[in-house]
């Protein structure tokens, strides 16, 4: 392949992906849903193969794309134009998380566990369920949070008020399994843990979707719903 030639395909391939932006617009570079983060895959690769394979012109650069744009084109105009082809391309949030209840059947539906959620509530500095009182898992795999009122952030200083030692809630039982290490590193044993459970109505660890525990604000249980 020639210098020439290859700026050629360069600076064709760049404009016409220019274009496509342009007209599609920003959401395939923020790869809004799933099927924007792959179109954009898509188009890069359709420009990086064509770039250097000898024996594809500048022509067929011009065509792949543009027919690949032509359609990105089409679903974004779908999108905007018919709530039905919204649903189908981009889908449909799910509430994991309703009134500071899990909601199990949505877990499923997205195939997400307990261990899934919980690692991105705390990427959203939400480090226990029972902050939560309602959750979103939106189209593009991130999730979307209210707090509770009693947990929306405040600073000290709105209240004049001395801080206090933060603490990290633990997990001591998930799914209906029991989390013995975590117990044991707590410094609590198996007849702590059933008086607690005692306490909120519970009398067997299998009945239990998810129990933290958080130094100073107890132990936070809910239980599987009842057929």
């Amino acid at each position: 392949m020639n210098l020439h030639h290859l700026t050629m395909q360069l600076i064709t391939g760049f404009l016409v992906l220019f274009i496509i932006i342009k007209f599609i617009g920003k959401k395939v570079i923020n790869q809004i849903t799933p099927f924007t983060y792959i179109a954009s895959i898509v188009l890069g690769e359709l420009l990086g193969n064509a770039l250097y394979n000898d024996k594809v012109g500048v022509f067929y650069i011009v065509y792949t794309m543009s027919i690949w744009g032509l359609l990105l084109f089409t679903v974004e105009f779908l999108e905007r134009k018919f709530l039905f082809f919204s649903g189908l391309f981009s889908g449909k949030p799910s509430a994991l998380i309703k009134n500071g209840v899990i909601d199990r059947k949505e877990l499923k539906k997205n195939r997400m566990n307990i261990n899934q959620l919980q690692s991105l509530l705390r990427q959203r500095e939400t480090f226990s369920v029972r902050e939560v009182a309602f959750c979103y898992l939106e189209s593009n795999g991130s999730i979307s949070i209210l707090k509770k009122p009693q947990y929306q952030k405040t600073t000290l200083e709105d209240f004049n008020l001395q801080g206090k030692p933060a603490y990290v809630p633990v997990t001591l039982i998930r799914d209906g399994k029991v989390l013995w290490d975590e117990i044991k590193d707590l410094g609590f044993d198996e007849s702590w843990l059933k008086k607690q459970l005692q306490m909120q109505n519970v009398s067997n660890y299998k009945h239990v979707f998810l129990a933290e525990w958080l130094e100073g604000d107890g132990i936070f249980v809910q239980t599987f719903p009842s057929n």
